[in-house]
């Protein structure tokens, strides 16, 4: 049986071909950008406004790949206005139309993400709509829009990811625990703000961030694929040189937390099947020397404790060490059915298990694993991020930082365990209700 498509449906039929094409180059350049390796050092520039510019030409890259970072982050949200960073990130480019551009006009992508230490715009396009791709970008960040009816439907987005968020037993856990152990601290505050945080955010709020952050000396761009470095020097000057840069800078100095409380924080949660539990302790900063060897311990006891419970449960089991550009956390979780946790015979009792494991010895075979496991993982890790990092957290360019990795010790790790078991720990378990 024929069938004959209207012409509204022949026109969707294109787009669709239109984006799954973009989304297979996406692919593709991600692998290939990828591929670079640590010691693939960029040409670098800086304009007189301060922003910094990292360029790299990769030929096979079906893509050109850009990365604009705005150096602070939510740890920069006033106290009770938490999610201020993050819709003034969305404010960037504030509806769907704008982000359905880079995928149907320039043949790619558009990502915006928040974290407590930056703002980073993620963007890519066929090589022939680098100029573009740059002119929307520089028009974007050189004015930032902010007014009542945008700011009230992006908070309305934004409280609707909220609540979702907050429904999720999982993300409950870690938000509790990170507020177990810094307080009002910045680290313990929600990244994209709270019900009642994100009620209290007016407009104005944004405008303040807006002139304090989004400022060319508090940015760096990176930009990588197939290129004229040349070209691309000359278009960067033209669409972010007009980008004012800031007054004076915002110093990220904090008043430090107090030691959390020494009880178990027990929650009872009324929805959801799973028991979350977590131990967390100060950790250190990305910056810090020590940054490389808490990753190898994370990986060190993430592996003792799978083989220390049944096997059905290890694979709940995580370790994270999450490193800002002050010192953060170092978070032990289990995901597990609420029979399984308690102290009780036969069930796991979290914290002790923790607390037990992270002091037992460690083996040259154990450290050897784990090293190697974390050299992978870095190996792997963009590099036009890892550029940015730089500026950011002011660390050792990628190549000494994976140097300096790899010169891990096990007595390095061993010094490490000791510290961080003898640090105060925030423990939270949250328990669905009985059935």
């Amino acid at each position: 049986m024929s069938r004959v498509y209207p012409m509204k449906f022949a026109k969707h039929l294109r787009k669709l071909t239109t984006i799954l094409t973009a989304g297979l180059a996406i692919c593709i350049a991600s692998v290939g950008i990828g591929a670079q390796t640590l010691s693939d050092s960029p040409k670098t520039d800086t304009l007189l406004n301060g922003l910094k510019v990292y360029i790299w030409n990769r030929v096979a890259s079906p893509l050109v790949q850009v990365k604009l970072r705005i150096h602070s982050g939510a740890a920069f949200d006033p106290q009770k206005h938490e999610g201020v960073m993050r819709l003034l990130a969305e404010n960037i480019f504030p509806n769907e139309a704008a982000r359905e551009f880079f995928k149907e006009d320039l043949g790619g992508e558009l990502k915006i993400s928040t974290n407590y230490d930056y703002i980073e715009i993620s963007a890519s396009s066929t090589p022939d709509k680098l100029l573009q791709l740059l002119e929307t970008l520089g028009t974007a960040v050189n004015a930032v829009e902010v007014d009542k009816e945008t700011t009230a439907k992006l908070k309305a987005n934004l409280l609707a990811e909220v609540k979702a968020e907050e429904a999720d037993e999982a993300k409950t856990a870690d938000q509790l625990v990170r507020a177990r152990l810094f307080g009002t601290f910045p680290y313990g505050r929600p990244v994209d703000g709270s019900e009642q945080s994100l009620t209290q955010i007016d407009f104005a709020d944004l405008i303040d961030a807006r002139e304090r952050f989004m400022r060319a000396d508090n940015a760096s761009i990176a930009i990588a694929g197939n290129i004229d470095a040349a070209l691309t020097k000359r278009a960067i000057r033209r669409y972010f040189g007009a980008w004012e840069k800031s007054d004076k800078r915002v110093p990220s100095t904090f008043r430090q937390p107090d030691p959390p409380a020494a009880d178990t924080l027990i929650v009872d949660w009324k929805t959801g099947t799973t028991a979350e539990a977590r131990t967390a302790v100060r950790g250190v900063a990305v910056s810090d020397k020590s940054a490389p060897v808490a990753a190898v311990f994370a990986k060190v006891l993430e592996t003792k404790l799978r083989d220390r419970i049944p096997q059905a449960v290890a694979k709940g089991v995580f370790v994270r060490s999450e490193s800002h550009i002050l010192p953060g956390a170092f978070v032990v979780g289990l995901t597990a059915d609420r029979n399984d946790i308690g102290k009780e015979n036969g069930k796991i009792n979290s914290p002790e298990l923790v607390a037990n494991t992270m002091a037992e010895p460690i083996s040259d075979t154990e450290f050897a694993k784990a090293l190697s496991a974390v050299l992978d993982g870095w190996r792997k890790r963009d590099v036009l991020s890892l550029w940015l990092d730089v500026d950011t957290y002011r660390t050792a360019e990628p190549k000494a930082r994976l140097d300096a990795l790899s010169s891990v010790t096990i007595d390095d790790v061993r010094a490490l365990a000791k510290k961080l078991h003898g640090e105060p720990a925030a423990v939270v378990v949250v328990m669905p209700s009985a059935k």
